[in-house]
């Protein structure tokens, strides 16, 4: 049987040229498909005059608007690797991507003119790039996208291939790293293994409606959208997220698949329950959360309100392995991630080897059918997350009689108190479930005694009801739930905690400052 060679947005211009491909949330712009493969056409026709070929860098950086995805798809289609950078990213952070990948085309918007000032005054880095392209506006020393794009044919280059992103990790130690999977040039429309993956698994299909309420540049929405968007559906981006807005979405545009990380479902639970029961939202048939490990008491709520429409995978940037837990199957092994789909788990201690069900260790993956991956410009790094042929992301879990995998938390997370290994995502579990806390994070911090204690920083619900009385409170609930040396000695409050608008904490901004002036070599 032939591969089929029909799934990028081309071939629904072609079929369904008015159907809208692209849909701003907050100010209802639409791309339509014909529009979408225009500008990617002529955006790759612009490359390749430029002299990219296949296999060379760019990068973006922007806030999510209109242009964001048809950008990406020009990348894709003059088979360049693509790097969505995060908008959130200060000059220095982002500098450092631009050297650190090798691009040789650089877009962006004003929304990020700060930043890219300070990059273009700190030395002649902007000015080495072959393309610099600036969307709804002006910057100095940039060619304005939509003039500079109307310059080129809206006409396909020859012998398209398929490309993929190489994306950064979040950076939340250390200087992040670009992802680089491994390529096998099948002609553009070939579609991947994820295409085929959100097919069967979830059903995506041309009449689907795809909400996104992340930022683009983070991978799990960024190849999402890529691949409902090969199948001819809807994509629905909203600009940020906000929790109520999210549920009038749902039911403006009859929302059938969507994408959470569960600080979001955090979020809207808290919402009044008038709020919540104002919207409708019986059109979701498939409410896809990852990222982060949910708490079960969360998750149990949502299946409360939404139904048996909640769906977990376990999966990186790396695409070295997915994990998939249906809602029967998490119902029925309530805190698992689910089950390998294309690969086989192996839970791995320090020295390597195999351990039994039950024990905790290592995560690793053998034989991913998705992708073969690389940490750009790192030998050391890729090869440390390599064990022969298996690789991991550093998590820690272990499985049960039924295969089933259940997540611990990252080995760097880890407390060591006493001599004792305390994994802080079960303590996060519990004070989430709390009516009075809105967000947690919970570390070690320096004791002399026992080399760490477990330290909570809460953002309250009502800041008002800071104090001892708050912080006495939670860790007495705590002590309900969880054996005394997992609960934290002390409480601190924040107004907001550093937490990634994907939902991922940045924990060390957090520990390295408890940790200044002490022996740091336990972080």
């Amino acid at each position: 049987m032939n591969e089929p060679t029909d799934l990028y947005p081309g071939a629904w211009a072609e079929r369904t040229p008015d159907a809208p491909a692209v849909v701003m949330a907050e100010s209802g712009e639409v791309v339509t498909y014909a529009q979408l493969d225009e500008i990617a056409n002529r955006l790759s026709q612009l490359f390749h005059a430029a002299g990219l070929r296949s296999g060379d860098h760019m990068a973006f950086c922007m806030e999510n608007r209109a242009e964001y995805l048809p950008i990406m798809w020009g990348a894709h289609y003059a088979g360049l690797y693509y790097t969505a950078v995060s908008s959130r990213l200060t000059a220095e952070e982002l500098a450092y991507i631009i050297e650190d990948s090798g691009c040789r085309a650089f877009i962006t918007s004003p929304y990020k003119a700060e930043a890219v000032a300070e990059v273009a005054a700190s030395g002649d880095l902007l000015d080495r790039l072959d393309v610099r392209l600036v969307v709804g506006g002006e910057l100095p020393g940039f060619d304005g996208f939509e003039e500079a794009i109307a310059a080129h044919p809206n006409e396909p280059l020859p012998d398209r291939v398929e490309s993929l992103p190489m994306l950064y990790s979040s950076g939340t130690t250390g200087r992040p790293k670009g992802v680089k999977p491994g390529r096998d040039d099948k002609p553009l429309g070939s579609g991947e293994a994820l295409t085929a993956l959100l097919v069967g698994l979830f059903g995506a299909s041309g009449s689907s409606v795809y909400l996104s309420p992340a930022p683009l540049y983070h991978s799990a929405p960024l190849r999402y959208c890529t691949q409902f968007l090969r199948v001819g559906a809807t994509v629905v981006v909203m600009e940020r997220f906000d929790a109520e807005a999210a549920l009038a979405q749902i039911e403006k545009h009859r929302v059938t698949h969507s994408q959470w990380v569960p600080t979001m479902f955090v979020r809207m639970l808290r919402l009044p329950d008038a709020t919540r029961a104002r919207y409708d939202v019986s059109s979701l048939e498939f409410a896809v959360h990852a990222a982060a490990p949910c708490p079960a008491g969360i998750k149990k709520q949502m299946f409360d309100w939404w139904g048996e429409v909640i769906h977990e995978y376990y999966a990186g940037t790396e695409g070295n392995g997915f994990v998939y837990c249906s809602p029967g199957d998490w119902l029925a092994h309530e805190g698992s991630v689910g089950k390998p789909l294309n690969c086989t788990v192996h839970i791995v201690d320090d020295d390597g080897q195999a351990l039994p069900v039950g024990e905790e260790g290592t995560v690793y993956f053998e034989g991913s059918t998705i992708q073969t991956f690389e940490y750009h410009n790192d030998p050391e790094k890729t090869a440390a997350s390599h064990l022969g042929s298996w690789s991991t992301l550093g998590d820690i879990g272990k499985l049960d009689a039924d295969g089933f995998l259940y997540l611990t938390d990252r080995k760097a997370n880890m407390i060591i108190s006493g001599g004792v290994n305390i994994y802080p995502q079960e303590t996060e579990n519990v004070l989430t479930l709390h009516p009075k806390v809105q967000d947690v994070a919970v570390f070690g911090v320096p004791n002399e005694d026992f080399g760490e204690e477990v330290k909570a920083v809460v953002q309250p619900v009502d800041p008002d009801e800071v104090g001892t009385a708050l912080e006495n409170e939670l860790i007495a609930y705590c002590r309900e739930h969880l054996a005394d040396v997992k609960c934290p000695r002390s409480v601190d409050f924040r107004a907001e905690l550093p937490r990634h608008p994907t939902g991922k904490l940045y924990k060390r901004l957090l520990k390295d400052e408890y940790w200044k002036g002490h022996d740091t070599r336990l972080l």
